[in-house]
Parts: C-alpha cells; structure tokens; sequence
C-alpha cells in the first residue's frame, strides 16, 4: 500500500510539474507579445459596421493587430480598441480606413502612410494613443453606387428598350450575313481586277519612261500611286467594319446577359 501511494505521489507531481511549466510557458508567450504590441484606440464617426472583436488591423495591407473591442461612445461614435506591433511606423498622418475582408461582410481596420518624420500618434486623456478614421472616401464610394443603382432602377425601362434595339440590329447583322459576306466578295474581286490594270500599268510606264511623253509618266505613276493608297485604305476600312460589327454583337449579347432577358412587347 505504501508503494502504490508512494507512486501515485510521484506521477501526481510529475504531472502538476508538466502542467505548471506549459502554463508557464504559455504565460511568458503572452507576456512576450504583450510587450511586442501596444494599444491604438480608434474612433469612427458614423458608422463601422463589419469591424468586430478580433478582426484584423493592417497596415497598407499586410496584418500588424487585432481588434480588442468595439463600444459605443454616444449615437454617432464607435471607438475600436486594438492592439498594434510595436515596430508598426504609425504617425499622427497615419489615414485610418476600412477594407472589406472577403465575402462574409467582416471589415478590417486599414491603416495607410504616414510620414516617418511626423509626430506621433496623439495620447488621448487615459495615455492610449487615439486615431479618428476618415471615412469620407467609402462614404463617397457608397454614396456612388447608391446613386448608380438608384439610376439603373428608375431607368430599367429605358435600358430594355436600349438592349431590345441592340438585340434587333444585331438580328438585323446575322440575316443579312451573307449579303454583307456578298459585298465583300465584289470588293474584293474588284480590287483583284484593279490590280491586275495596275500590273498593266507597271508594264507600260517603263516603256514610256523610256519614251519623250514625260509628262504622260508622271501622271500615269501619280495615279499608280493614289490607287495603291486607296487599295489600302479601303482594306483597313473594311476590316475595321468587320470588327465594329462583331464588337457591337458581343457587346449586345454581353449586355443581355448581364440585364436578363428582354421580353418583346
């Protein structure tokens, strides 16, 4: 019986000894990253949704904290206590902001510049360095969208009959296919004629150059030359054409994707 106390004794403190030093170095763990981090209060006028406890604090995008807590501080502020690496290079011109974190609606709290020269963050009245956030340019950005929104709606009608021409003038294009495959088979059986004169040209022109009729030579050579002009000319057009009207099909059935479709009156 002695022996069997003597070894619960035993493995009883070997046990406390293991628990005790994991918790002391789970302690020490903490105590290091406390003094590595500092707090930052930071205080938004108006709203802060999706900034919740625990959620990121960066600086020009990479992670340097984590929110401690979010309260209210009257009905137009909301003050974020966080806590910020040390080596963070935070100044009284660091710009405060919010990114969105995904798609799940959690904000980050976004810090962004500041000098290296400028003075630092400024104490509030506890001795906890205090930062206001501006955010006037999300606002802008919302504001925005709200309008753009606002508009798509009160001109949902005017959009149908918009893409309802689109759909009927890109019909128009694909009936008339082959008529347009048509024209461009003449143009170019044309050019390929007036090429032929051309090489006609070219044959005669030295032997006039070799004649007395300059003035004759250097006409016939000007107009060889302001055909080739055209011939060229009139070949990027019609390519350019053919591009314009698949850009104006692509973008029409772009378009009918994106608004649904367009039910014919």
């Amino acid at each position: 019986m002695k022996a069997r106390a003597s070894n619960f004794v035993i493995g009883a403190t070997t046990l406390i000894v293991i628990a005790a030093a994991f918790v002391g170095f789970l302690g020490l763990r903490k105590i290091h990253a406390i003094q590595q981090r500092g707090p930052l209060r930071v205080v938004f006028e108006g709203s802060a949704a999706g900034v919740v406890k625990g959620g990121s604090v960066n600086f020009d995008g990479v992670q340097v904290g984590e929110v401690m807590s979010v309260k209210l501080d009257g009905p137009r502020k909301i003050v974020a206590l966080t806590m910020i690496d040390n080596s963070a290079p935070i100044r009284r011109d660091t710009v405060v902001g919010l990114e969105a974190q995904g798609l799940t609606g959690v904000m980050a709290i976004s810090l962004t510049g500041g000098a290296p020269a400028a003075p630092p963050v400024p104490l509030d009245e506890d001795g906890i360095p205090t930062l206001s956030a501006d955010l006037s340019e999300a606002q802008s950005i919302r504001d925005t969208l709200h309008n753009v929104d606002h508009v798509l709606v009160d001109n949902r009608d005017a959009i149908k009959d918009t893409m309802r021409n689109f759909e009927t003038y890109t019909a128009t294009l694909a009936d008339k296919g082959d008529e347009i495959d048509s024209v461009m088979r003449k143009a170019d059986t044309a050019f390929a004629s007036f090429d032929s004169a051309m090489t006609k040209i070219d044959n005669v022109i030295p032997e006039l150059s070799r004649g007395k009729d300059g003035e004759l030579y250097q006409k016939l050579r000007s107009i060889h030359e302001l055909a080739e002009s055209f011939k060229k000319r009139s070949a990027t057009f019609m390519e350019d054409g053919r591009r314009t009207l698949l850009d104006v099909s692509d973008g029409a059935n772009a378009m009918g994707r994106k608004f649904g479709p367009v039910k014919q009156p």
